[in-house]
């Protein structure tokens, strides 16, 4: 615990420094961000998936194309290195033209094709990307000539110029750089965007400087401090202090409702929320037993969870793919009905109760929700005994299928196929080669999930995935929660450029229209 104060003393002394001979009024040089995380993972982004390193990755790369400053919205999917496209009429076939004298950070060169290749032939291949099942329909990608891309799909892909955006695997790096760099690019990263990287210092901050080549312009903040603390209280102080500038908030009502009274102090809540899901491992027994899975499901109330969370930051959810997703199919829910629960335990053979174990993360946003769900649980006579652990050991464990309950939040491209295929079809199930988060190791749906990836027609895509949500919830895969939505808090002198409305990368937008006055 000293040597956390000591780091953000020292943190903070640098960012007063900073600020001292500013005169009021003018434009600030460095933005200061706190983000909870003790460390950074990697800022490669086929590989970055927690909201710190997604967060630093959104700033310093581009997509072909990207959503809209401020939102989430697939209808306002706009040109980014891509300047203009076209697709077949049977959506197998997408051609890209590129911007012309785009610039890499460094001496690496301007974007070309081939750059294009080789990021998103990385970004499907499971070896070098977290991201690659969301590859999984892409047949070829290839240069037509400097400046062309073609990628050709076996099936059509539902959402598909959101897979090629300015968000996961979408994102373009310099070939030259990836190839020059090898294991070290995932800690010097090499992209186009607003902001390039300069420096870490582990389980301190991560500093970034200003793209002057950026292709849309000199970004008019200088620099980025991107401070690593991973205290709520301690983020809070150095803001409230005036040390930093934008914060990651804590994801409670209260919490919210507090800083709203904060002076200059702006929150902003904004989607996508994390849907967060309870998911029933039917590997472990006795959760093979559909009655003992209909227990829980009975036995949660998720109204009281949301009252708990707070309706304007965690709202509830319905169906198994998040609210607000292209599909959201909200026909069938699980009643809260605690003697419906027991009835079903006694049936199931367990007329004085059971117990389940499940491996909990230590962080704020989870280890409260699943106390209130164990206090549930517990009323009905089911034990959920929780091995409470680190965020990073939390994932670990729950990836090596270790726990009979996976708590578990996440937002994704907002088309029902992308958690369908996700967390639902047998092919994701956690163990397999291709496993992704099937932590339920669900197959109800399988045939529908695969038939609505294949279909060119919306309508038809739209019925496979009525049809797939309805065996999943007869099958009691899972039991939907809430989205907890993004909570962030900014000084009032930070102006975005934009209206903050939504962010798939989860973290504001920092563009070159950004500016910070003190």
């Amino acid at each position: 615990m000293q040597k956390a104060g000591n780091r953000l003393a020292a943190a903070l002394t640098v960012s007063l420094m900073a600020t001292i001979a500013l005169p009021r009024g003018a434009l600030a040089e460095t933005l200061r961000v706190g983000i909870n995380a003790a460390d950074i993972t990697t800022l490669d982004p086929t590989r970055a998936t927690a909201t710190a390193d997604v967060a630093l990755v959104s700033w310093m790369f581009n997509g072909l194309v990207r959503f809209q400053p401020g939102t989430a919205d697939p209808s306002k999917i706009e040109p980014d290195l891509a300047e203009s496209w076209n697709n077949s009429p049977d959506g197998l076939t997408w051609t890209f033209k590129l911007r012309k004298d785009v610039k890499f950070h460094g001496d690496y060169g301007t974007l070309a094709a081939e750059d294009v290749v080789f990021s998103l032939a990385r970004a499907k291949d499971p070896k070098t990307s977290s991201f690659s099942s969301d590859f999984a329909a892409v047949k070829s990608i290839e240069a037509v000539d400097p400046m062309t891309v073609r990628i050709s799909l076996n099936e059509p892909v539902p959402g598909f110029l959101g897979l090629i955006a300015n968000y996961h695997g979408g994102n373009i790096i310099s070939r030259k750089a990836a190839e020059k760099l090898g294991a070290d690019f995932k800690s010097h990263p090499i992209g186009t965007g607003p902001f390039m990287f300069d420096r870490a210092v582990t389980q301190q901050a991560v500093h970034l400087k200003a793209f002057p080549g950026h292709f849309r312009g000199m970004p008019k903040i200088s620099d980025i401090q991107f401070d690593l603390i991973p205290s709520d209280s301690s983020r809070e102080l150095a803001f409230r202090s005036g040390e930093l500038d934008l914060i990651y908030g804590k994801r409670e009502q209260r919490w919210v409702d507090q800083a709203k009274r904060w002076d200059n102090a702006v929150v902003d809540i904004f989607a996508p929320g994390e849907y967060r899901t309870i998911f029933l491992n039917m590997a472990h027994p006795p959760l093979e037993k559909i009655k003992v899975r209909q227990a829980i499901a009975h036995a949660i109330n998720v109204d009281q969870i949301v009252q708990f969370v707070g309706a304007s930051v965690g709202p509830r959810g319905c169906s198994v793919v998040p609210t607000g997703y292209l599909g959201e199919d909200c026909s069938w829910v699980y009643k809260y009905d605690p003697e419906l629960s027991k009835k079903l335990l006694e049936e199931a053979g367990f007329p004085k109760g059971l117990k389940l174990s499940a491996v909990v993360s230590s962080s704020s946003a989870q280890q409260p929700i699943m106390e209130v769900i164990q206090a549930q649980l517990a009323e009905v006579g089911i034990d959920m005994q929780m091995k409470v652990v680190d965020h990073p050991t939390y994932q670990e464990q729950t990836r090596k299928d270790l726990s009979d309950i996976v708590f578990y939040g996440a937002a994704r491209y907002p088309v029902a196929d992308s958690y369908l295929s996700q967390f639902y079809h047998s092919d994701a199930a956690i163990g397999k080669p291709t496993a992704v988060t099937n932590f339920a190791h669900c197959d109800a749906a399988d045939g529908e999930i695969t038939a609505a990836r294949k279909t060119a027609s919306d309508a038809e895509r739209l019925k496979f995935w009525s049809v797939a949500q309805k065996k999943i919830h007869e099958q009691v895969c899972s039991v939907p929660l809430f989205s907890l939505m993004q909570v962030w808090v900014r000084s009032k002198a930070l102006d975005y450029g934009y209206e903050l409305k939504g962010s798939l990368n989860l973290a504001p937008p920092i563009t070159e229209q950004t500016t910070l006055t003190r």
